[in-house]
């Protein structure tokens, strides 16, 4: 379904019809998918509803139809794949309108309505490392506020080890972050918001708007170094890993003195250059799950969160394919042939979509073998289960079937492995 849309699940299996599908049939009945998929549950229903009777105490568990593949999702993807040392933080939206109490509403975003994730992701490939689900305002304030609790909680140095670099917006820059990142052994760079707690304000050299393009102010205390460049409007950085400036500079247009456009190299400050490099992880892992994603519409939350995890381990799958034959040096296959393989390999199915013949496992083999000439005939010889099932008569045969194990006659005038089989 993520490489075929139509616009329902029972499209997939209309016959004579110009929205014919032939795969979908072979693998699974129509009634019997959407009696799997209608009834799925990812946790013990008991369970939820021992969990659903604590509502409104802190022993309640908000996630809790989840929990399970939730938790096993996350350990797969820090288990599998070492990331890179530049790593990005950054929000998702999955979309759903179902009324959860956790449903998030963000007019700035592409998708307005739905369950708000928080991810932390490789910044060259866009691989997840993990994430969390914001489930809405704590009865409990946070000492240092949310995006603080966010970054802490994804960061594990215990699955993860130190030394990383860690990019993000000014959602969740602060000073107190940077700083308790730094002492932790993890570096940081992110835009800032100059109302944040502990940022510098109110200089005497501060940036304004009548200063050229390409103009840089920075102050530096202790680990923290804050920067503003002055590009097309005013940009302003932090980081504990980067110095102010390196000689970097950038092409943009600048207007000359006789009102004339005319494109120039204008510095820019080395914080600067690595996040736009480096920020842009979670968008990468964003677009890689788009294009062939699971995601349909469903009235049940926890569905939806169901195909979201599919999309994450298949886009981690493909990113660690393309991992593995880098470091083998071979060509990695494409995105699209990629999920064509991997329907194959799970449907049981070639690529023309015929099912994989299992006939070569169900062949007749003698029950016992024995070299004495005179016992060939009759030892070993077991009931035919299908003489027994159909006609309730008894006919001892030498043969059963190797895969089934089940003993079956084999004569000329009644082939009951044939029978069977069918």
């Amino acid at each position: 379904m993520s490489l075929v849309s139509l616009p329902s699940l029972r499209d997939y299996w209309r016959q004579n019809h110009i929205l014919f599908v032939p795969l979908p049939s072979k693998v699974m009945t129509r009634d019997r998918f959407r009696s799997i998929f209608w009834n799925i549950h990812l946790s013990d229903p008991e369970e939820d509803l021992k969990n659903d009777a604590k509502k409104g105490t802190p022993g309640h568990d908000k996630l809790f139809r989840i929990r399970p593949l939730y938790d096993e999702i996350l350990s797969a993807c820090q288990a599998y794949y070492h990331p890179r040392r530049e790593l990005s933080v950054d929000e998702r939206m999955v979309a759903t309108k179902a009324k959860t109490g956790m449903t998030q509403y963000m007019k700035d975003k592409p998708t307005k309505w739905g369950m708000k994730m928080f991810i932390l992701a490789e910044s060259r490939s866009g691989y997840t490392i993990s994430f969390t689900i914001y489930t809405g305002k704590n009865q409990t304030a946070s000492e240092h506020g949310l995006a603080y609790d966010v970054v802490m909680n994804l960061i594990q140095p215990s699955c993860l080890g130190t030394g990383y670099h860690i990019y993000m917006d000014n959602f969740y820059t602060s000073p107190r972050l940077f700083l308790d990142l730094t002492s932790m052994r993890f570096g940081a760079c992110g835009t800032y918001r100059e109302n944040r707690k502990g940022c510098p304000k109110d200089r005497a050299n501060a940036l304004n708007r009548k200063c050229p393009r390409g103009s840089v102010r920075w102050i530096r205390e202790g680990p923290l170094v804050f920067v503003k460049w002055m590009d097309t409007r005013e940009v302003s950085v932090c980081s504990t890993i980067h110095p102010a400036f390196s000689g970097e500079t950038v092409r943009r247009k600048v207007k000359d003195r006789d009102g004339h456009w005319a494109m120039r190299e204008i510095p820019c400050p080395t914080p600067i250059m690595a996040y736009n490099k480096n920020m842009g992880g979670v968008d990468l892992s964003d677009q890689l799950i788009q294009y062939y994603s699971t995601h349909r519409k469903t009235a049940r939350w926890y569905r939806t969160m169901l195909l979201h995890f599919l999309d994450i381990a298949t886009t981690n799958a493909f990113i660690m394919h393309r991992e593995m034959c880098s470091a083998k040096q071979v060509q990695p296959m494409a995105h699209k042939d990629f999920m064509v393989e991997l329907v194959c390999q799970l449907c049981g199915m070639d690529k023309t979509g015929v099912p994989h013949s299992r006939r070569a496992e169900h062949i007749p083999v003698p029950i016992l073998t024995d070299t004495d000439a005179v016992q060939k005939a009759t030892k070993g010889r077991l009931k035919c289960k299908r003489c027994l099932q159909e006609d309730n008569r008894r006919s001892d045969t030498p043969w059963k079937c190797q895969a089934c194990g089940v003993p079956l006659c084999l004569v000329v005038d009644r082939n009951c492995f044939l029978e069977w089989h069918k």
